[in-house]
């Protein structure tokens, strides 16, 4: 992808503009990396994708049918196999069966199991979407037996980029005596 403009490069153009703005084989290019002998991993992705009927056919591809395209050898094919069970299995979490925190209960019983016998005390957030239910957990801070330390903007910032409805901020007691300190109360 050497010989392409930078702009043109599907990295820097997913840096500069977002992944949306991708085309299919700039996104396989991507997941397919670099190390061809027959030409660039761009034109590798193009022909992979003509000979297997675009993203349809790859989700049906296995490791043997992606070795068939010139270029694309048993590294490569684990790689868009992989990536391709990854979307498969997002696709097969239904919003449903995310857990739901709707009370200072719903949050213990979600995090306690998680976090409740670290070593160390943690700072995270739960990002939850319009009807409370878990999209992911972050840690934003890591810190020692009795403290961590975290910037109020980390958490507002992992919510916007999460796309987070509502959050829930979380620390961990080592000591796990879920009673807050005067600390966390101050």
């Amino acid at each position: 992808m050497k010989d392409l403009l930078p702009d043109d490069r599907p990295r820097e153009k997913l840096s500069r503009h977002g992944v949306t703005a991708l085309g299919d084989n700039e996104l396989v290019a991507l997941v397919i990396g670099h190390g061809f002998r027959c030409g660039g991993a761009l034109r590798v992705a193009t022909d992979l994708l003509a000979a297997r009927g675009g993203l349809h056919g790859l989700t049906r591809s296995t490791c043997d049918d992606l070795m068939r395209t010139p270029g694309i050898g048993s590294a490569h094919a684990a790689r868009i196999v992989a990536a391709v069970e990854m979307g498969r299995r997002t696709l097969t979490l239904a919003p449903s069966a995310r857990q739901q925190i709707r009370s200072a209960q719903d949050a213990a019983a979600y995090l306690l199991p998680r976090y409740g016998s670290r070593g160390v005390e943690q700072f995270g957030v739960v990002l939850l979407d319009t009807k409370y239910r878990v999209l992911r957990t972050a840690v934003l801070a890591v810190g020692t037996l009795n403290s961590s330390a975290v910037q109020p903007r980390e958490v507002f910032r992992e919510a916007a980029i999460g796309g987070a409805a509502a959050i829930v901020v979380f620390h961990n007691h080592p000591s796990g005596d879920p009673d807050p300190s005067p600390e966390d109360v101050e």
